[in-house]
Order: structure tokens, then C-alpha cells, then sequence
């Protein structure tokens, strides 16, 4: 029988980090992360309450540590150093410069712990690690906004965002409750509920000219942001079906999840691609049109049409 006992201890450290970690943490997130059972984890936490820790449980809520109960730093790994390099470049490159500057402070803290070798093997990395962005994915007149979106979120307080759609020539101002911020497609975005529309839409962070934090409180108990995005949308699709050169296949192999991408087989030496695609007179065509001198349209005949006006439209601005 394998001795559980060294797994077993380094569990119990990670459990006591992390109720250091947050206001309240339940015993089944506990059991996910360490992938036991929850009899398990009422017997770590006993284990931890025996040895002096002052935790305290209430019923359908989960556990917490006594307030003011705090133990000195845990000293990280070398793994754990060398995620930081990443994370710091990523939050560099990535996010607004408010965020950015935070986590640099708290990099500088995060160093002050590391022992001199781990220091060490963190300065001769860092400088060989370089993150690259293609646009911009903040506007000038915005640049904080991510940072102010957070406090938002935390704080359950309305914002007073001035956006500009791809259409629209002018701006729209109108008051948000946002509820929460990803990254899809090389883009950060944010949902929220919309005051002046009365309904949940989507923004894209490089076209808000403006945000602003305001002391209104949220009107509405909003759900997890996945709630929102997991939502099966009812827009009609088509069913589309190309024929690709191998040697270009493999490149499309990320953004055709955009375009509704089902399905792809080998036919005589080349790819043939199925898609479920929502938007066949603007998105798909131009996006075939990519590496169309590579691919040929079998299926629908609107989308050859649409292919050949687009083209046609080039060709007389090229005249």
C-alpha cells in the first residue's frame, strides 16, 4: 500500500492557503481542487482544527479562518517563480496600464519573499520572455478600463459608458451594470445590462470612448457571467460546405470556430469543412475570401453569389 501520509500533508498546507486566500471557501470547491471525496475533506479540516488552526463552518455556507488569524508567507517553488514571469508579461501586454501597474507593485512583493537562488533563476528568464500584441486592445480615450470595470464588479456599482459601434458615426452614452469581463478572439469584452437598451449586451473594450464609475447601485441581482455566454442563442444558421487545400487547412484550425465550424473529412486529397454559419452575406464570405484562391464553395449557392459580389466590388476599386 502507497503512503498517502506526504500527498496527504501537502493537501492539508494547500487547504489551510487557501482559506487564507478567500472570505469563505466551500467544502465542495475544496473537494473539485484536490479531487477527493468531501469525506475527505471534513477530515482534513478536523486535522487542521486539532492542531490549533481557529476555523469555523456553518451549514451550506463553508469555512472560514477566525479574523486576524494569519500565517507568515509560504515560500513558493521554482515552478510556481516561473509562472510569475509569464503572468507579469501577460498582465503587461494585456490589460490596461492601471492593472498593469498593480501587479508589477505586487510583483515586487511577491520577490521580496523568493530566496536569493530562486531570485536568481527568475532575473535569467524574465528578460528572454517576450509577449507581442498585433492591435490595440484598449482606446486612447479609455485606457483604465479594465481596472475601473473590476471595481465595478466588486463594488456593485453602475458605470456611465460611452461606446461607438462599428456603425454608428457618434458615440452612445448610457448607464451599465456590469457583470463580468472576458477575452475571446484576441479582444477583451465585458457584458453587462444595459439602462439604456433594458437588456444584457456585449461591449468590446477598444471601441468605449469613455467609462466613468458612478455611486448608483446595481438595480438587478445579476448570475454568473457564464450563465449569460453559455446561453443557446436561437439565430438561423445555413449549413456551408468548403473544399480546402491540406497545406492551408491546418491554418484555419482557430478562427473557423467562428464561423460555425461542424465537421471536416478527407475527400480525393483535400479538406472538405462543414459549417453551421450564422452570417453567409458579410462574416463567412469575406473571411473565405481570405484564402479562397486555395478553396472552393460547394455549398450554398447564395454564398458563391455573395463570394462574387464582394469580388466584383474589389475589381471595380481596383479599375
Amino acid at each position: 500500500m502507497l503512503d498517502e501520509t506526504p500527498k496527504r500533508f501537502d493537501r492539508i498546507v494547500a487547504i489551510l492557503i487557501q482559506l487564507q486566500s478567500k472570505k469563505i471557501v466551500k467544502a465542495q470547491e475544496l473537494a473539485n481542487r484536490f479531487e477527493v471525496s468531501l469525506r475527505t475533506i471534513y477530515r482534513d479540516i478536523r486535522t487542521l482544527e486539532a492542531s490549533g488552526v481557529p476555523i469555523y463552518s456553518e451549514a451550506g455556507v463553508g469555512y472560514a479562518l477566525m479574523d486576524g488569524y494569519r500565517l507568515p508567507p509560504v515560500m513558493f517553488t521554482r515552478e510556481e517563480v516561473s509562472s510569475f514571469i509569464a503572468a507579469e508579461k501577460l498582465m503587461q501586454k494585456f490589460t490596461d496600464p492601471s492593472l498593469g501597474s498593480h501587479y508589477a507593485a505586487a510583483m515586487y512583493k511577491l520577490k521580496s519573499v523568493l530566496r536569493s537562488t530562486d531570485k536568481d533563476w527568475l532575473s535569467n528568464i524574465e528578460s528572454r520572455v517576450v509577449m507581442q500584441t498585433a492591435e490595440p486592445l484598449f482606446h486612447d480615450k479609455s485606457p483604465n478600463t479594465l481596472a475601473l470595470l473590476f471595481e465595478s464588479i466588486a463594488e456593485k456599482k453602475q458605470i456611465i459608458l460611452s461606446y461607438k459601434t462599428l456603425e454608428a458615426e457618434e458615440p452612445t452614452t448610457r448607464n451599465i451594470e456590469p457583470v463580468g469581463v472576458f477575452h475571446d478572439h484576441n479582444n477583451w469584452y465585458f457584458l453587462g445590462y444595459c439602462h439604456l437598451r433594458k437588456d444584457y449586451r456585449q461591449f468590446r473594450t477598444d471601441r468605449i470612448q469613455g467609462i466613468q464609475k458612478t455611486d448608483c447601485d446595481f438595480t438587478i441581482e445579476h448570475d454568473a457571467l457564464e450563465t449569460y455566454l453559455n446561453k443557446n442563442e436561437t439565430i438561423p444558421t445555413t449549413k456551408v460546405r468548403i473544399l480546402i487545400d491540406k497545406k492551408i487547412a491546418r491554418y484555419l484550425e482557430f478562427e473557423r470556430k467562428y464561423h460555425g465550424y461542424v465537421s471536416e473529412k478527407e475527400v480525393d486529397g483535400k479538406i472538405e469543412m462543414t459549417f453551421m454559419c450564422r452570417d453567409i452575406e458579410s462574416g463567412f464570405p469575406r473571411w473565405f475570401l481570405m484564402f479562397g484562391d486555395y478553396a472552393t464553395i460547394l455549398e450554398p449557392e447564395r454564398l458563391k453569389i455573395r463570394t462574387l459580389e464582394l469580388l466584383d466590388v474589389n475589381r471595380k476599386r481596383l479599375l
